[in-house]
């Protein structure tokens, strides 16, 4: 007697990208392309999804990992042959809007912000601080450039030239990303590059996310109502759960500053 074929139901791989970009905080390990290497790679390969979702909550960070990250999902999607579809939580900005741009679409909340496609490089000056109190600086090079923007020295038209030099390309790259996988979306007669942010329904209106949606409900939609989700998430090492170095503390305090900037509260 045969056994009827039992057909399973399709499947949605969900995971999530939470906190700042190559910054370990309080929310976790931070987003890094090491550290989510093997996470994205079983929630491509493993029982065969109908799609990805990528839930995002991420006010930026590095470029050079958001490229990287993104990069990974991208070249996963198309290895599998499988969609992705990224949606936003309270925030997708900077490199946040990144990681989001490397799925096939993007949904967001009404009250998500989005954008702030630019690039930023920010710090203090404490030469008269340490002219007040007394303090003597001492630095020795073997370079005149290797004490670029030393915080305790004069800001000079020479560091900030170099500084400009670097930031250009990066924004460069960053609007080749967001022209590349949105580039049919947006409109030609506005710039989007400026670091501006929008909020969720004013990003539908730009091109830069696809509608107004909550991740079950539309995958449910779009895959049928038998779905079943897969969640992933980082691995956390053992030492990590009994508390913080002094570096992820620091990592935390940066990780709700960068939050703040649009608004959340991070994790």
């Amino acid at each position: 007697m045969k056994i009827p074929y039992l057909k399973r139901p399709p499947r949605v791989a969900v995971v999530r990208l939470q906190g700042a970009i190559g910054i370990s905080g309080r929310g976790g390990p931070g987003l890094s392309d090491a550290g989510l290497a093997p996470m994205l790679e079983r929630a491509f390969k493993r029982k065969k999804p109908v799609a990805v979702a990528l839930i995002v909550n991420s006010p930026g960070g590095s470029p050079v990992q958001s490229s990287l990250i993104g990069a990974r999902i991208r070249r996963l999607a198309e290895e599998h042959d499988v969609p992705v579809h990224a949606f936003v939580e309270d925030v997708a900005a900077s490199g946040g809007y990144w990681l989001a741009s490397a799925a096939d679409f993007i949904w967001a909340d009404e009250s998500s912000v989005l954008g702030s496609i630019g690039v930023i490089s920010a710090g203090f000056g404490f030469t008269e601080l340490i002219h007040k109190v007394g303090v003597e600086r001492r630095v020795h090079t073997a370079g005149r450039s290797k004490s670029m923007l030393d915080p305790f020295r004069p800001e000079t038209p020479e560091d900030v030239a170099r500084l400009e030099r670097l930031l250009g390309p990066i924004h460069t790259a960053f609007k080749q990303q967001i022209l590349k996988r949105r580039g049919n979306r947006l409109p030609p007669d506005r710039d989007l590059f400026t670091g501006e942010i929008w909020t969720g329904l004013e990003a539908v209106e730009l091109g830069l996310a696809d509608g107004i949606a909550h991740m079950v409900p539309k995958m449910r939609e779009l895959y049928g109502e038998d779905l079943r989700f897969m969640p992933y998430s980082q691995r956390v090492p053992l030492f990590r759960r009994f508390g913080l170095s002094a570096d992820e503390v620091i990592g935390s305090l940066e990780e709700r500053a960068a939050f703040s900037r649009f608004g959340a509260n991070g994790p």
